[in-house]
């Protein structure tokens, strides 16, 4: 392990989030908010971190997966531990363990909250919650490699550990080029988001950060019952820019090279559309008793689907309520996730679409043992090791979920509020059922419970293997 250029980019890490604890400073003094002053002061505790990690370019600057998937799983970590600070200092959320939950919550973009009066807040403290999302939403390390020429064209390692996908590529040639591209439409959406927002009705502050919620797929909102309060218009917009941020954004580069049949040949973004409509149109016919016309009806069902498919998590009514078949309906999107590439969490379409296609292989394979088959997508075949990294991060994600499951349920909660819980957190989702259904939260949860669940919000982001990788012993040795 090189620990210098581990310790070099974690510095710079935390000269960004430095650089951004000072946005919601500048909120609270716009509201006159003393609280503000708690992000100001953390803003200089994380630069004075950072000069001392930072203060001398290490000598060998090649990183290797190994110190990729390190230095991507500690820079999660850190910007959590040291972003909870500000939520203490102010009094927003005077427990460290819970302002934790909420800040890992926030940059994983899972949006679980411990908070059951989130209009208590100060505006600084509401804008820092949504603007983690933002942050979170592309990746820490792709908004540094978009910025910082740190490490010359070593940093491709970076970009694997952090994006969401079975398979992590280039854009152009230069990663530092394919990072600011992913910025910049990532920025475009978040412009035309907000002015839409606010053009239909909400305030700049409401527009800011509902917008962050959403581009991020992260899902704070800044009243209690999420979104229900707000106009069908607004409604609408959100439902559409959340479906635009749960698409590979490789479709948007597309687009913008004008690669029009290239786009739409893109086998797992006319799959992700074809189960969002499908998922919205059975809830629509199973909810439709529940609403007082088809348009309500509609509109609160194709919500709640991208909401869940994209594990953004806003929330436009109690879906709690709603029939059986419904609920099941949207736990299993939980599951299945947005795309890969994209800023939504879950297992991802891609690997859903490997599973399925080598099941069906191997189905074909027991009565023709002998023919040549090959999984293809987009029609070409997907290499030998792409379809064994996907099995095992299914075998590991499944044994994370139990364990994580027979650790929380010392908690005694029921068994259908301790799997969304788990299913929530892992994905990145948010809500739950049950406890933690869109009217509920995970305030009840013991201190225990709170950090199993923070770790899989870490790990869920993350897609498990930086984090693991990081927690092992033998990926710290020395070099020789």
């Amino acid at each position: 392990m090189n620990y210098r250029v581990v310790f070099y980019i974690l510095g710079w890490i935390l000269r960004l989030q430095a650089a951004l604890l000072l946005l919601p400073a500048v909120v609270g003094l716009i509201y006159q908010e003393m609280s503000g002053l708690s992000y100001l002061i953390t803003a200089v505790i994380a630069l004075i971190l950072s000069f001392l990690m930072a203060a001398k370019k290490p000598e060998n600057r090649q990183i290797y997966a190994r110190e990729g998937y390190a230095i991507v799983g500690l820079a999660w970590l850190v910007m959590s531990l040291v972003g909870a600070i500000p939520f203490v200092m102010s009094g927003d959320i005077p427990n460290y363990i819970d302002a934790l939950f909420e800040t890992a919550s926030g940059f994983t973009t899972t949006g679980s909250s411990i908070l059951t009066e989130v209009e208590h807040l100060t505006h600084a403290g509401l804008f820092w919650r949504s603007f983690t999302h933002w942050v979170g939403g592309m990746g820490v390390m792709v908004f540094m490699l978009a910025l910082v020429p740190m490490l010359g064209g070593t940093t491709l390692n970076l970009m694997k550990a952090e994006s969401p996908g079975p398979v992590v590529g280039k854009l152009v040639p230069r990663i530092r080029e394919s990072a600011a591209i992913l910025y910049k439409i990532y920025l475009f959406i978040t412009i035309v988001e907000a002015l839409l927002l606010r053009i239909f009705g909400m305030d700049w502050f409401q527009a800011l950060t509902t917008t962050f919620g959403t581009v991020g797929t992260g899902g704070f909102a800044v009243t209690n019952d999420s979104l229900a309060s707000f106009s069908p218009s607004i409604q609408i917009i959100i439902t559409i820019f959340m479906l635009l941020c749960g698409v590979n954004f490789t479709f948007y580069f597309l687009l913008l090279q004008r690669k029009l049949k290239a786009a739409l040949k893109l086998e797992e973004v006319r799959v992700y559309f074809l189960i969002v409509i499908a998922a919205s149109a059975l809830i629509a016919w199973n909810t439709h008793h529940l609403y007082a016309t088809t348009g309500e009806t509609v509109r609160h069902s194709a919500l709640q689907v991208a909401s869940i498919i994209t594990t953004t998590g806003f929330a436009s009514t109690d879906f709690d309520m709603w029939p059986m078949l419904s609920k099941t309906i949207l736990v299993t999107l939980m599951f299945i996730g947005a795309c890969a590439g994209s800023t939504g969490g879950g297992i991802k379409v891609s690997r859903i679409m490997l599973m399925v296609k080598g099941i069906r292989k191997e189905v074909g394979m027991i009565t023709h043992p002998r023919a040549v088959r090959k999984i293809r997508i987009d029609g070409a075949p997907v290499a030998v090791e792409t379809v064994r990294s996907t099995n095992v991060f299914i075998a590991i994600y499944c044994v994370i979920f139990f364990a994580s499951m027979l650790i929380i349920s010392i908690d005694e909660f029921d068994f259908t509020t301790n799997f969304t819980a788990v299913a929530a957190t892992i994905n990145n989702i948010g809500p739950g059922l049950n406890m933690i259904g869109p009217t509920g939260n995970f305030a009840a949860f013991s201190p225990l419970s709170k950090i199993v669940l923070i770790f899989d919000m870490l790990a869920g982001r993350l897609e498990i293997f930086p984090i693991l990788l990081m927690l092992s012993l033998k990926n710290w040795k020395r070099y020789n």
